[in-house]
């Protein structure tokens, strides 16, 4: 699968702090139908490079996506130039640039971030480090982790900012959902603390979302998208609890990427 310069837009959704078998226990229990018509073949188990999502999302803009769960160099999709990289293929598409967001830029690309949890938040030095490297760049109180309609008013601001732009202007579109993030209990009526349900039902909720940003993007071009989760987190395994600690609950990540066809209306 190769993403196309010029003819895709990119779509990238990172589902901030969720668990690869809570991911995979709503496919199964047929919690999240729009997902799973995405994914026929399922999520991919993949290692994170970072466990929280500061780390996770830096290595992810210079190209070091999830890495496969298994043995292996693995070539990757995107690469920042750098000397001496071992996963870097022919097949890798390389930016002249500190990070593909720079480089996405740089061949005409908008990109827009959308973001969630407090990494994002402009009201700190520390929460405009990622987004300052989008042309345009979103966060709100109502977006983040605190707020129960978090990702659908994430998607509508996406989608309100898709409209805005030409069809022929190629656009790369980053989304940062933040409502699998603590404290995700509050998707659960009664529910005070956080466990796998919990982040089960809100994960859910974020599904039941989705779609209208799946259709603003697909009337547009063909999409090139990448589903995954920046890192998970523990739930009292082995007296864990959180993430920023090397756990398998919290490196296992989903993975999914595609290409959806352009959808004439």
């Amino acid at each position: 699968m190769k993403f196309l310069p010029h003819i895709h837009d990119l779509l990238f959704i990172t589902f901030d702090t969720l668990r690869y078998d809570v991911a995979v226990r709503g496919l199964a229990e047929g919690r999240t139908p729009f997902l799973a018509s995405l994914l026929p073949d399922g999520w991919e188990r993949r290692h994170s490079p970072g466990t929280f999502t500061y780390a996770a999302h830096h290595a992810f803009f210079a190209g070091f996506l999830p890495t496969p769960a298994a043995p292996g160099k693995h070539p990757r999709l995107f690469a920042a130039r750098f000397p001496g990289s071992e996963t870097t293929s022919d097949a890798t598409h390389v930016f002249d640039a500190p990070d593909i967001v720079t480089g996405l830029a740089a061949m005409g690309y908008h990109t827009l971030c959308i973001g969630g949890v407090g990494f994002f938040n402009p009201a700190f030095p520390l929460g405009r480090v990622l987004p300052s490297l989008f042309a345009e760049s979103y966060w709100s109180p109502e977006m983040s982790v605190t707020s129960p309609r978090s990702t659908e008013l994430q998607v509508q601001t996406a989608c309100d900012c898709l409209a805005a732009l030409p069809d022929a202007q190629r656009a790369f579109v980053f989304l940062n959902l933040s409502a699998l993030h603590q404290p995700n209990c509050i998707f659960t009526p009664g529910a005070t603390e956080d466990t796998s349900d919990t982040q089960l039902t809100a994960l859910t909720y974020v599904d039941a979302h989705l779609a209208p940003l799946f259709a603003a993007m697909q009337r547009r071009a063909p999409v090139f998208a990448i589903l995954c989760a920046d890192h998970g987190t523990a739930y009292g395994e082995e007296g864990y609890t959180g993430h920023r600690l090397a756990h398998s609950v919290v490196w296992d990540v989903p993975y999914a990427e595609m290409i959806l066809d352009k959808v004439n209306l």
